[in-house]
Protein backbone atom coordinates (compact mmCIF):
# COMPACT_ATOMS: atom_id res chain seq x y z
CA UNK A 1 0.00 0.00 0.00
CA UNK A 2 1.42 3.59 -0.93
CA UNK A 3 1.29 6.19 1.09
CA UNK A 4 0.73 9.12 -1.52
CA UNK A 5 0.41 11.66 1.34
CA UNK A 6 4.09 10.82 2.88
CA UNK A 7 5.21 11.02 -0.40
CA UNK A 8 3.96 14.19 -1.45
CA UNK A 9 5.47 16.06 1.98
CA UNK A 10 8.65 14.25 1.43
CA UNK A 11 8.95 15.17 -1.91
CA UNK A 12 7.95 18.71 -1.58
CA UNK A 13 10.38 18.95 1.48
CA UNK A 14 13.37 17.38 -0.85
CA UNK A 15 12.60 19.37 -3.24
CA UNK A 16 12.82 22.77 -1.68
CA UNK A 17 16.54 21.21 -0.49
CA UNK A 18 17.53 20.43 -4.01
CA UNK A 19 17.36 16.43 -2.43
CA UNK A 20 16.36 13.58 -5.08
CA UNK A 21 14.33 11.05 -3.70
CA UNK A 22 14.76 7.79 -4.49
CA UNK A 23 11.68 5.30 -3.76
CA UNK A 24 13.10 1.78 -2.67
CA UNK A 25 10.90 -0.43 -4.01
CA UNK A 26 12.03 -3.81 -3.43
CA UNK A 27 10.13 -6.58 -2.87
CA UNK A 28 6.96 -4.39 -3.93
CA UNK A 29 4.72 -5.28 -6.75
CA UNK A 30 4.72 -3.39 -10.42
CA UNK A 31 1.01 -2.21 -9.17
CA UNK A 32 2.86 -0.06 -6.27
CA UNK A 33 5.41 1.33 -7.85
CA UNK A 34 2.75 2.67 -10.86
CA UNK A 35 0.68 3.89 -8.99
CA UNK A 36 3.57 6.06 -7.14
CA UNK A 37 4.80 6.84 -10.97
CA UNK A 38 0.93 8.10 -11.76
CA UNK A 39 1.34 10.22 -9.13
CA UNK A 40 4.35 11.58 -10.35
CA UNK A 41 7.87 9.67 -9.31
CA UNK A 42 10.65 9.10 -11.68
CA UNK A 43 13.31 7.55 -9.61
CA UNK A 44 12.90 4.28 -8.34
CA UNK A 45 16.19 1.64 -6.45
CA UNK A 46 16.02 -1.82 -6.53
CA UNK A 47 18.27 -3.63 -4.69
CA UNK A 48 18.20 -7.23 -6.81
CA UNK A 49 19.25 -8.10 -10.56
CA UNK A 50 16.01 -9.96 -11.31
CA UNK A 51 13.64 -8.38 -9.84
CA UNK A 52 15.12 -4.89 -11.15
CA UNK A 53 14.96 -6.44 -14.78
CA UNK A 54 11.26 -7.73 -14.44
CA UNK A 55 10.24 -4.52 -13.46
CA UNK A 56 11.68 -2.64 -15.86
CA UNK A 57 10.18 -5.19 -18.65
CA UNK A 58 6.90 -4.42 -17.11
CA UNK A 59 6.78 -0.97 -16.18
CA UNK A 60 7.47 2.76 -18.07
CA UNK A 61 10.47 3.40 -19.76
CA UNK A 62 11.06 6.84 -18.51
CA UNK A 63 11.27 5.60 -14.65
CA UNK A 64 14.74 6.41 -13.82
CA UNK A 65 16.21 2.74 -11.97
CA UNK A 66 18.94 2.93 -9.63
CA UNK A 67 20.55 -0.26 -8.78
CA UNK A 68 21.24 0.38 -5.30
CA UNK A 69 22.05 -3.19 -3.64
CA UNK A 70 25.77 -5.11 -3.85
CA UNK A 71 25.55 -6.11 -7.14
CA UNK A 72 27.88 -9.10 -8.32
CA UNK A 73 30.24 -8.51 -11.46
CA UNK A 74 28.52 -11.57 -13.28
CA UNK A 75 25.29 -9.71 -13.21
CA UNK A 76 26.13 -6.03 -14.56
CA UNK A 77 25.57 -7.15 -18.36
CA UNK A 78 21.48 -8.11 -17.20
CA UNK A 79 20.96 -3.93 -16.29
CA UNK A 80 23.58 -2.21 -18.31
CA UNK A 81 21.37 -1.82 -21.34
CA UNK A 82 19.02 0.49 -19.26
CA UNK A 83 20.34 1.52 -15.67
CA UNK A 84 20.13 4.94 -14.84
CA UNK A 85 23.09 4.86 -11.82
CA UNK A 86 24.47 2.09 -10.02
CA UNK A 87 25.21 3.52 -6.30
CA UNK A 88 27.18 0.48 -4.84
CA UNK A 89 30.54 0.42 -6.34
CA UNK A 90 32.48 -1.37 -3.83
CA UNK A 91 35.56 -3.02 -6.11
CA UNK A 92 37.64 -1.75 -8.40
CA UNK A 93 37.19 -5.32 -10.55
CA UNK A 94 32.98 -4.43 -10.34
CA UNK A 95 33.61 -0.88 -12.20
CA UNK A 96 35.94 -2.59 -14.94
CA UNK A 97 33.02 -5.52 -15.10
CA UNK A 98 30.63 -2.16 -16.14
CA UNK A 99 32.59 -0.64 -18.40
CA UNK A 100 33.32 -3.30 -20.35
CA UNK A 101 29.41 -4.02 -20.47
CA UNK A 102 28.05 -0.23 -21.05
CA UNK A 103 30.46 -0.55 -24.19
CA UNK A 104 28.70 -3.76 -25.33
CA UNK A 105 25.64 -1.58 -25.25
CA UNK A 106 27.18 1.72 -26.83
CA UNK A 107 26.79 3.42 -23.67
CA UNK A 108 28.30 5.18 -20.63
CA UNK A 109 26.62 4.55 -17.09
CA UNK A 110 26.73 6.49 -14.50
CA UNK A 111 27.79 5.37 -10.88
CA UNK A 112 28.70 6.26 -7.46
CA UNK A 113 31.70 4.91 -5.36
CA UNK A 114 30.33 3.28 -2.41
CA UNK A 115 32.84 4.59 0.35
CA UNK A 116 32.69 2.05 4.04
CA UNK A 117 31.70 4.39 6.84
CA UNK A 118 29.80 1.95 9.01
CA UNK A 119 31.67 0.27 11.87
CA UNK A 120 29.71 -2.94 10.77
CA UNK A 121 31.38 -6.07 8.86
CA UNK A 122 28.10 -6.57 7.07
CA UNK A 123 28.45 -3.07 5.05
CA UNK A 124 30.15 -3.30 1.79
CA UNK A 125 32.14 -0.51 0.82
CA UNK A 126 35.77 0.83 -0.21
CA UNK A 127 38.18 2.68 1.48
CA UNK A 128 39.25 6.34 1.29
CA UNK A 129 43.13 5.02 -0.28
CA UNK A 130 41.01 2.62 -2.56
CA UNK A 131 38.31 5.12 -3.78
CA UNK A 132 41.32 7.77 -4.44
CA UNK A 133 43.25 4.80 -6.29
CA UNK A 134 40.05 4.59 -8.27
CA UNK A 135 39.37 7.66 -9.06
CA UNK A 136 43.21 8.75 -10.19
CA UNK A 137 42.69 6.23 -13.18
CA UNK A 138 39.11 6.80 -13.71
CA UNK A 139 40.59 7.92 -17.39
CA UNK A 140 41.08 4.06 -18.81
CA UNK A 141 37.25 3.51 -17.84
CA UNK A 142 35.49 5.56 -20.98
CA UNK A 143 32.25 4.21 -20.49
CA UNK A 144 32.38 4.84 -16.73
CA UNK A 145 30.54 8.22 -15.40
CA UNK A 146 31.31 8.72 -11.87
CA UNK A 147 28.91 10.85 -10.96
CA UNK A 148 29.91 11.07 -6.62
CA UNK A 149 29.95 9.06 -3.16
CA UNK A 150 26.87 6.45 -1.76
CA UNK A 151 27.43 5.50 2.12
CA UNK A 152 25.51 3.68 4.68
CA UNK A 153 25.79 4.25 7.94
CA UNK A 154 25.44 1.82 11.09
CA UNK A 155 22.68 0.29 11.66
CA UNK A 156 22.55 2.23 15.33
CA UNK A 157 19.77 4.06 17.48
CA UNK A 158 23.26 6.07 18.38
CA UNK A 159 22.52 9.19 16.42
CA UNK A 160 25.49 11.10 17.24
CA UNK A 161 27.20 8.27 15.70
CA UNK A 162 25.55 8.65 12.14
CA UNK A 163 26.00 11.95 12.49
CA UNK A 164 29.74 11.75 12.39
CA UNK A 165 29.39 8.81 9.66
CA UNK A 166 27.74 10.76 7.37
CA UNK A 167 29.42 14.03 8.15
CA UNK A 168 32.86 11.80 7.06
CA UNK A 169 31.66 11.16 3.90
CA UNK A 170 30.60 14.86 3.32
CA UNK A 171 33.75 15.80 3.72
CA UNK A 172 35.26 13.02 1.59
CA UNK A 173 32.75 13.87 -0.72
CA UNK A 174 33.91 17.20 -0.84
CA UNK A 175 38.04 16.78 -0.69
CA UNK A 176 37.30 14.62 -4.07
CA UNK A 177 35.53 17.24 -5.72
CA UNK A 178 38.25 19.89 -5.35
CA UNK A 179 40.93 17.36 -5.89
CA UNK A 180 40.14 15.54 -8.85
CA UNK A 181 36.78 16.34 -10.15
CA UNK A 182 36.94 20.49 -10.09
CA UNK A 183 35.98 20.43 -13.81
CA UNK A 184 33.40 17.52 -13.84
CA UNK A 185 29.90 19.26 -12.66
CA UNK A 186 28.70 15.57 -13.12
CA UNK A 187 30.33 14.57 -10.23
CA UNK A 188 27.47 16.06 -7.61
CA UNK A 189 26.20 13.31 -5.73
CA UNK A 190 26.22 12.97 -2.19
CA UNK A 191 23.53 9.94 -1.61
CA UNK A 192 23.33 8.73 1.89
CA UNK A 193 20.38 8.30 4.07
CA UNK A 194 17.31 6.04 4.51
CA UNK A 195 13.74 6.24 5.78
CA UNK A 196 15.40 6.40 9.32
CA UNK A 197 18.17 8.24 8.82
CA UNK A 198 17.72 10.88 6.17
CA UNK A 199 17.11 14.00 8.12
CA UNK A 200 20.19 13.62 9.55
CA UNK A 201 22.05 12.89 6.38
CA UNK A 202 20.22 15.62 4.66
CA UNK A 203 21.81 17.83 7.13
CA UNK A 204 25.00 16.48 6.84
CA UNK A 205 25.49 17.09 2.88
CA UNK A 206 22.95 14.43 1.37
CA UNK A 207 21.38 15.29 -1.75
CA UNK A 208 20.40 12.20 -2.78
CA UNK A 209 17.95 9.75 -0.72
CA UNK A 210 16.44 6.15 -0.36
CA UNK A 211 13.31 5.91 0.89
CA UNK A 212 11.89 2.45 1.45
CA UNK A 213 9.12 2.27 4.33
CA UNK A 214 8.26 5.18 4.78
CA UNK A 215 6.41 4.77 1.30
CA UNK A 216 5.69 0.99 0.88
CA UNK A 217 5.22 0.59 4.70
CA UNK A 218 7.56 -2.96 6.04
CA UNK A 219 9.22 -5.16 3.63
CA UNK A 220 7.48 -8.93 1.89
CA UNK A 221 9.72 -11.73 1.88
CA UNK A 222 9.37 -14.76 0.59
CA UNK A 223 9.34 -18.00 2.98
Amino acid sequence: MVNLKVWEKLRNQFTAKKVTLIAVSKTKPASDIQELYNAGQRDFGENYVQELTEKYAALPKDINWHFIGHLQSNKAKYIAPFVHLIHGIDNARLLQEIDKQAAKNNRVIDVLLQYYIAREETKYGMSMAEITEVVKHKADLPNIRICGLMGMASNTDDMAQVRGEFRSLDSFFVLLKMEYFVDHPEFSKCSMGMSGDYEIAIEQGSNMVRIGSLLFGGRTYAK
